[in-house]
């Protein structure tokens, strides 16, 4: 839902700050007084194209921003994660820029924005319907998305796609093989040689720092041993070892220690050191009594870590990835063994295709029902519009070849009045008769419309009276389930509006301004007043007024 609009510098509007509230809203204001700006201000963040002429005179910049809340609309956190554009979770804030110089700027929660994201993200969150490009109604893939959602199609449509994805990567499997046949075999031929060579090596990752240890301690032996039986004469091997001095000291200290109590302290800090040299001479000599000159394993290790550092030279990887290295040629070998025969490919492919056209099969049928169901209360919806003898067709149109979105393609055509021909929606001229035509399909399919915000401009061009009463009943209805916004100069539509606000135009300092004020029940019934009786207004019009106000709530 929009929560809010700031319009900065834009047209003829200086500064202005708009919260917008759930249900139903009309906009009302004399002709002129820049009803529609707001519209144009909305549509131009969502990606509407802006030139320097949208500038306030005198001005450097105009710059709108809207905030949008986020709740429950998983498909858009999803859109802005993929597109690295996430923002505060609870909040979606978009904004644009448009300098003097006609260039122009778009951020979303913060991050630069291309006009294409603009646009894809706002094609999600706003529906304009009138004269205005920004109209998803307008775009194949919304009326089919809006064609499955009524049908409750959007579960199938999910499954002809997903098959579709499934049957495409077993068509470009089967092609890739064809078309690298000789390719293929030569690497399979390839990684054949590579893996009886990496398994004859017999090689696991945990060998190499063992051998690499038992290298180094094979040939150092004889300096180990050494240093092993050094450090043993050292310790205790002669009388003038360190071990026979400890040992000394700690005797003649202790013959001294009824003299001097105080020699206790330094008699304990020797024990510890006395036992812990006698234990590294243990250990040293256990430590030699292993060791031992082993020429021939020497060699045999050293012929081992050339075998190993030879391959690894060979696949240009270090010593501890070959066992990686075997894995992924199996890896890939298994691969081409399974994309090895061309027939058993087109097989799968085949099976592939079927599955989908099964699954396409149903879903056309199931967009046949809902596409007459929906002309019918459509058409229906139209005869109270003022759009007698009109009437909506949905067209689907079969597919040369299937595609991701099934069989069919689809269209909404209308025909606007008795004798003509149905045509595509986006072709329909008058924009009075398209947001008419915008309102009785989104009455007929709000509740499965995702856009949760939708504004119709024009709705009441060239109705009045009962037919004016059944528009702003239809919005009224469409508001209880999304935010609705509609510029109007009817009296019958604004007194259905749950909340209306008044646009006027002023002159500050010689400068021309509009300004947009939300009004009070009092309020309301001034302004409906002048929709109803213009310049003068009486008091019988004022009571008009409020009775209407009243019956609508």
């Amino acid at each position: 839902m929009l929560r809010a609009l700031s319009i900065r510098d834009f047209v003829i509007v200086d500064r202005l700050e708009l919260e917008f509230s759930p249900g139903f809203t009309a906009l009302t204001g004399e002709t002129g007084a820049g009803k529609s700006i707001l519209v144009d201000a909305l549509a131009m963040v969502l990606g509407e194209r802006a030139d320097a002429i949208v500038v306030r005179g005198g001005a450097e910049r105009a710059e709108i921003a809207a905030e949008f809340g986020m709740d429950d609309r998983p498909d858009i956190t999803r859109w802005l994660n993929e597109n690295d554009l996430a923002g505060d979770d609870s909040a979606l804030l978009m904004r644009r820029v448009v300098e003097a110089s006609g260039r122009s700027r778009g951020f979303i929660n913060g991050h630069a924005a291309t006009l294409a994201q603009l646009r894809q993200l706002g094609e999600r969150l706003v529906d304009i319907h009138g004269q205005h490009e920004h109209q998803s109604l307008g775009r194949t893939a919304a009326q089919r998305e809006l064609l499955d959602g009524f049908g409750g199609l959007a579960d199938a449509a999910a499954r002809v796609a997903h098959l579709y994805g499934a049957w495409q990567q077993r068509r470009a499997s089967r092609t890739a093989f064809e078309s690298n046949a000789a390719a293929f075999a030569a690497e399979r031929e390839q990684l054949e040689w590579q893996v009886r060579e990496l398994e004859g090596l017999k090689f696991s990752a945990d060998e190499w720092p063992e051998l690499t240890a038992e290298h180094a301690r094979l040939a150092h032996a004889a300096s180990l041993i050494e240093a092993a039986r050094l450090g043993v004469e050292a310790l205790s091997g002669e009388e003038n070892s360190v071990l026979a001095q400890v040992n000394a000291v700690s005797a003649r200290l202790g013959n001294l220690l009824d003299y001097d109590a105080g020699l206790k302290d330094i008699l304990d800090l020797l024990e510890p050191a006395r036992i812990q040299l006698q234990e590294a001479v243990y250990a040293l000599r256990r430590y030699g009594e292993r060791l031992e000159l082993d020429p021939q394993r020497l060699r045999e290790v050293e012929a081992r870590l050339d075998a190993i550092q030879a391959a690894a030279r060979k696949y240009r990887v270090q010593p501890e990835a070959l066992p990686g290295k075997l894995e992924a040629s199996r890896a890939r070998l298994r691969e081409l063994g399974e994309g090895g025969d061309a027939e058993a490919l087109r097989k799968l492919e085949d099976e592939a295709h079927a599955a989908c056209l099964a699954e396409a099969a149903k879903l056309s049928a199931g967009r046949k029902k809902a596409a007459r169901k929906l002309a019918e209360q459509v058409t229906a919806a139209m005869q109270d519009l003022a759009m007698a003898g009109g009437r909506f067709e949905v067209g689907l149109h079969a597919e040369t070849e299937l595609a991701a979105h099934g069989s069919e393609s689809v269209e909404f055509l209308v025909s606007a009045h008795k004798g003509i021909a149905p045509q595509p929606l986006a072709k329909v001229a008058s924009g009075g008769e398209l947001s008419r035509l915008s309102l009785a399909i989104q009455s007929v399919a709000s509740r499965v419309a995702q856009v949760p915000t939708l504004i119709f401009d024009e709705v009441d061009a060239g109705i009045g009276g009962r037919v004016a009463e059944i528009v702003g009943r239809m919005l009224k209805q469409l508001g209880a389930r999304h935010q609705v916004m509609c510029i109007t100069h009817l009296p019958q539509v604004a007194a259905s509006a749950d909340q209306q606000w008044q646009v006027v135009k002023t002159t500050v300092n010689g400068k021309v301004l509009s300004r947009v004020t939300v009004l009070d029940r009092g309020q309301r019934v001034e302004e409906i007043a002048r929709m109803l009786g213009g310049v003068k207004i009486t008091e019988t019009t004022r009571k008009h007024a409020a009775e209407m106000l009243g019956a609508k709530h």
